[in-house]
């Protein structure tokens, strides 16, 4: 589990053979847990001053991993008692979206992204999203998108401030939206009914 809050900015050593490796001051251990740009990917190899992630069929097949190059967010998984200041993410990515619109503010910066229709329905107004591993809240939806506000600090220590219209971005959707739709929308709803009455 992660919490959506970048830990460090990592350097793209390359990426071949379905193998990331990265220059990053966290010193994992084999098999470790790190979310890479949201997608949860796990520690293959140590390096002096880095580390190696290995990339599944599944992972390349649903990430933007075009963005892969020169620098990516990283955080750690969770341990037991540790803060949490976002809000849990699986590092599981829903699908990509695309930048779509990029307005400065007084005190913040808004990005309009374009979301895939099958996800839409798990983007609620001041509800979480995650984009490229940071946990954000959504303050407007519309029909085919949502906008969402990076305040100074998060613009400031994220590649937010890198990014540019057209870029595709990580979806991870809230996790509970994912569950519950689920369960309303089971077929067999009467065996389900049967097994968990509490929720009917």
């Amino acid at each position: 589990m992660f919490n959506g809050l970048i830990r460090e900015i990592a350097k793209v050593k390359n990426y071949q053979n379905n193998t990331l490796s990265l220059y990053a001051k966290h010193k994992p251990e084999l098999g470790d847990s790190i979310a890479v740009n949201g997608a949860c990917l796990s520690v293959t190899r140590l390096f002096e001053g880095g580390f190696e992630l290995e990339l599944s069929l599944e992972t390349r097949n649903n990430i933007a991993y075009k963005n892969l190059k020169d620098f990516v967010h990283i955080e750690p998984a969770l341990r037991y008692a540790d803060k949490i200041d976002g809000h849990l993410l699986q590092g599981h990515i829903d699908g990509i979206g695309r930048l779509s619109k990029i307005q400065k503010r007084e005190n913040g910066v808004d990005f309009y992204i374009t979301v895939p229709s099958n996800l839409m329905k798990f983007m609620a107004k001041k509800g979480s999203v995650a984009i490229d591993g940071v946990s954000l809240t959504i303050n407007e939806v519309f029909d085919d998108s949502i906008r969402l506000t990076i305040i100074p600090i998060s613009f400031k220590e994220t590649l937010f401030k890198n990014y540019e219209l057209g870029r595709e971005v990580n979806i991870e959707s809230d996790l509970i939206a994912r569950y519950l739709d689920r369960i309303v929308n089971f077929k067999d709803k009467d065996s389900l009914c049967q097994r968990m009455p509490y929720i009917y």
